[in-house]
C-alpha cells in the first residue's frame, strides 16, 4: 500500500495436481515469491487439493494433507506484510465446508465458508460440502490453533483496507455475501472460484464481476482454478479479473479467448484505489441508507507494508476522451445523443419557426455546437435554416478562423451571416472613455487603429477592457436576435475562461459538461465518420487544428494569433486530467500530481508545466465559481458536471489555500 491509498492485489489461477495438496502449496509458495510487492493474493477456489476430487473429498487423507499444505503457505508467509486467500476442504463437526482461507504473518488467521452450494446442471457440490448458514462455530481447532471461522469475518488493515470474502456461487446469487459485506465497511471483495468454461460465460461473469464492484462501490478480485484441473467432464477456464466500482482494471488469459491455452501457473496484478472507494462512498449518500440490511461483522487485522513502489494499473491521462476499440462508435454516439435529446426538448418549447441563434467562430466549441443543433434539427425534421449561424469578426479575428466559420455554415446548409464587431467595439471604447492599450481612439478609424495594434510589443498586449467589450458585443448581438445556443466547454467553465455575461451566457447550452479534450475528439470523430471525404470533413479537420484562442487580443504583424489559451493556462490535457482526478475522484493535488507521473498523455510534459497547471487550475477554480453559480441549462453528460443545479454547488468566496498548500513546500 502507497501513501496515495493505492492497494496491490494479486489474482492467481495455479497449476493444480488433482489430490496432491503438497504440489499445490509448493507451486502457491513458488508464485508468492515472485508478488512479495502485493498487498493481498488469491488463489483459487478449493486450489490447496483441486476443485475436482470428488468423492475424494470424503477421504480423511486428502482433508489431513491439505491442512499440511496451508502450514507450508503460511510459513512461507512468515515476516511478510501480506494477506494471503487459499481454497481449503475444512471439517467442522459432522460437516465439511468449502473455504477460504486466510493466511498473513505465518499463521491461519480466519476462514470464511461458501454459503451457497451449487448442484445443479455440471456442479453437484451437495454430495461433499454443507452450506454455512452462520450458525456454525465461532472459532475452531485449525491444525491446533483455535482459528476464527464464519461467515461474518472480514479483514482489516491500516490504511483503510477491508476485505470481504466470498467464493464462486456466492456471487452469482441475488444478494451475494458480498453485497452484505461491503455495507459493512468491505472496501476489497476476494472471490475464489473454479468457474468451467462453456460458451458465452465468459462474458456474463465478467459483468457480474464488474457489476458487483460497481453495486459495492468496492473493489473485487476474483480468481478461477484452470485447465490444468480434471478434465473429466468440464474444462477450468483460468479466468482472473480484477474491477474496481464498475471498471475493468485488468484480466488474465483464460480457455477459449483465441490466444495459446496457459497451461502453466499465471497471475494479475492490479493497484486498487481504496481512498477513492471511500470519497466515492461517502458523495453516494445512498450507499449509507443500506445499513438497514447490516449484519453484525468480526473484523480481523492483519498488516501490509506501506510504501508500495510504482503503480500497477493504468492512468489515463486522457480520462474524458473514449477509448478505441469496439465500443468507440456507440459511445460516440451515446454523447451526440444525450446532447440532442436534451436540445431538442428545450426546441419543443419554443414558437415554430424561432430562428436558432449560435456564434459560430471556426473555433472547436462553436463547431461542436453547431453540429448539435443540425443533428437535431434533423432529428425534428426541421430545416437546418432554422439554425442562424453569425460569425463576427473582431480585432483578434485570423482569417483562418473567418474562412473555417463561413465554410462551415455553408456546408452544413445553414442561415448564415457575417457582423463585423470592430467598428462598435470602437464606439464603445468611446462610450467608455477608455483608450486601448494607450491608444487614444477617438481620432482613429477602424484601420488606423489596427495598424497600430500590430506594432504592439508583447508586453503591451494586455487590456482586459479590450477583451471584454468584444465578448459581450458578440453576446449583444445574439441574444438581440433572440434564442441563443450555447457553446462553452466544460473546461472553461472549470476554469472561468468566459466573459461574464459574454460568451459565458445562453439561452441553452449543450456543451456545458463537454471538456475541451473530449470537444476535439467529437469534432474529429464526426469529420472522420459522421462526413465522407470532401468539403465538409477538410473544414473540420482544420478547425481541429487550429490553435486554440478566444481571438480577443490583437494580431501579429503577419496575421497570426498571438492569444494562445494553452499558453495561458497550459495543455488542455493537462488541465482537463486534473479536472477529472480532483473532481470526479476528489483526490488531492499531491495525489493527482503522483498519478501524472504514471499517466499515459499524448505527449511528454515536464514536472514544471504540470505543477503550472496544477496551480492555475485550483487558484483559477476557486476565484471564478461566481461564474459557475449563474450558468445557462444543459444536459450532464459525462461523470462530471460543474451545474450549480445539479452536481457542484460551491461558495463563490471559497479559499484555495489549503489546496495550494503543497506548492509553498516546492
Amino acid at each position: 500500500m502507497n501513501r496515495y491509498g493505492f492497494v496491490r492485489i494479486t489474482t492467481a489461477s495455479t497449476k493444480t495436481a488433482v489430490a496432491n495438496p503438497m504440489a499445490n502449496a509448493d507451486e502457491m509458495v513458488r508464485i508468492l515469491d515472485q508478488v512479495r510487492d502485493s498487498d493481498v493474493i488469491l488463489f483459487p477456489e478449493l486450489g490447496v487439493t483441486g476443485y475436482t476430487c470428488a468423492d475424494l473429498f470424503g477421504q480423511t487423507t486428502l482433508l489431513e494433507a491439505g491442512l499440511a499444505a496451508v502450514a507450508r503457505i503460511a510459513e512461507a508467509t512468515r515476516g511478510r506484510e501480506q494477506l494471503v486467500v487459499v481454497g481449503l476442504p475444512v471439517a467442522v463437526g459432522n460437516s465439511l465446508y468449502n473455504c477460504g482461507v486466510a493466511i498473513a504473518d505465518g499463521a491461519v488467521i480466519g476462514i470464511v465458508p461458501k454459503q451457497f452450494i451449487p448442484n445443479y446442471k455440471e456442479f453437484y457440490e451437495s454430495r461433499w460440502f454443507s452450506s454455512a448458514t452462520g450458525a456454525e462455530p465461532r472459532s475452531i481447532d485449525f491444525g491446533g490453533r483455535e482459528v476464527p471461522f464464519g461467515i461474518d469475518l472480514l479483514f482489516a488493515a491500516e490504511g483503510g483496507a477491508l476485505v470481504g470474502i466470498e467464493v464462486c456461487e456466492d456471487l452469482w446469487m441475488p444478494i451475494p455475501p458480498s453485497s452484505v459485506q461491503a455495507v459493512a465497511g468491505a472496501n476489497l471483495l476476494l472471490n475464489l472460484s473454479a468457474s468451467n468454461e462453456t460458451i458465452g460465460k465468459s462474458r456474463y461473469r465478467t459483468e457480474l464481476v464488474v457489476g458487483q464492484s460497481g453495486r459495492c462501490i468496492a473493489a473485487y478480485a476474483y480468481s478461477s482454478a484452470g485447465p490444468s484441473e480434471s478434465t473429466t467432464d468440464l474444462v477450468f477456464g483460468g479466468h482472473c479479473l480484477i474491477a474496481e466500482n464498475g471498471a475493468l482494471l485488468g484480466e488474465s488469459p483464460r480457455v477459449g479467448d483465441g490466444g495459446t491455452i496457459e497451461r502453466g501457473s499465471y497471475f494479475l496484478s492490479r493497484d486498487v484505489d481504496i481512498e477513492k472507494l471511500q470519497t466515492d462512498r461517502r458523495s453516494t449518500t445512498s450507499f449509507d441508507d443500506c445499513r438497514k440490511y447490516l449484519s453484525p461483522f468480526r473484523k480481523i487485522p492483519f498488516r501490509i507494508a506501506r510504501g508500495m513502489s510504482g503503480l500497477a494499473r493504468a492512468v489515463a491521462g486522457t480520462p474524458f476522451v473514449p477509448s478505441e476499440g469496439s465500443e468507440l462508435h456507440g459511445r460516440c454516439a451515446e454523447i451526440f445523443g444525450i446532447q440532442c435529446a436534451g436540445l431538442a426538448k428545450r426546441l419543443e418549447q419554443l414558437p415554430a419557426g424561432t430562428p436558432l441563434n449560435i456564434g459560430i467562430s471556426g473555433g472547436l466549441d462553436s463547431t461542436l455546437a453547431l453540429l448539435v443543433a443540425v443533428k437535431t434539427c434533423d432529428m425534428l425534421g426541421v430545416s437546418r435554416c432554422t439554425i442562424h449561424g453569425i460569425t463576427m469578426p473582431g480585432f483578434g479575428t485570423t482569417q483562418r478562423t473567418k474562412t473555417n466559420a463561413l465554410d462551415l455554415m455553408e456546408q452544413l446548409g445553414i442561415t448564415g451571416e457575417t457582423i463585423d464587431i470592430t467598428e462598435l467595439s470602437l464606439q464603445s471604447f468611446h462610450a467608455l472613455g477608455h483608450a486601448p492599450f494607450g491608444i487614444d481612439t477617438r481620432t482613429k478609424d477602424v484601420e488606423s487603429f489596427m495598424a497600430e495594434l500590430v506594432t504592439l510589443p508583447p508586453e503591451r498586449r494586455h487590456d482586459l477592457t479590450f477583451e471584454n467589450v468584444q465578448a459581450r458585443l458578440r453576446t449583444f448581438l445574439l441574444m438581440s436576435r433572440g434564442f441563443v445556443i450555447g457553446t462553452g466547454d466544460l473546461s472553461e467553465q472549470a476554469l472561468g475562461w468566459s466573459t461574464y455575461n459574454g460568451d459565458h451566457m445562453s439561452m441553452y447550452n449543450p456543451n456545458c459538461s463537454i471538456p475541451k479534450t473530449l470537444v476535439t475528439f467529437l469534432v474529429r470523430y464526426a469529420a472522420l465518420n459522421e462526413f465522407e471525404e470532401g468539403p465538409v470533413r477538410e473544414t473540420l479537420l482544420s478547425i481541429v487544428g487550429t490553435t486554440i484562442s478566444p481571438e480577443l487580443l490583437p494580431l501579429g504583424a503577419e496575421g497570426q494569433v498571438v492569444q494562445s489559451t494553452e499558453d495561458i493556462l497550459g495543455p488542455y490535457e493537462l488541465i482537463d486530467f486534473i479536472l477529472y482526478n480532483a473532481i470526479r475522484c476528489g483526490y488531492t493535488p499531491e495525489k493527482i500530481l503522483f498519478l501524472a507521473e504514471h499517466a499515459t498523455f499524448t505527449k511528454a510534459y515536464t514536472s514544471e508545466q504540470i505543477e503550472r497547471a496544477l496551480r492555475t487550475f485550483y487558484t483559477r477554480f476557486f476565484s471564478q465559481q461566481f461564474k459557475r453559480s449563474c450558468v445557462p441549462d444543459g444536459p450532464k453528460v459525462g461523470s462530471v458536471s460543474l451545474s450549480p443545479r445539479g452536481d457542484w454547488r460551491m461558495p463563490s468566496d471559497a479559499d484555495p489555500s489549503a489546496w495550494l498548500q503543497w506548492a509553498r513546500t516546492r
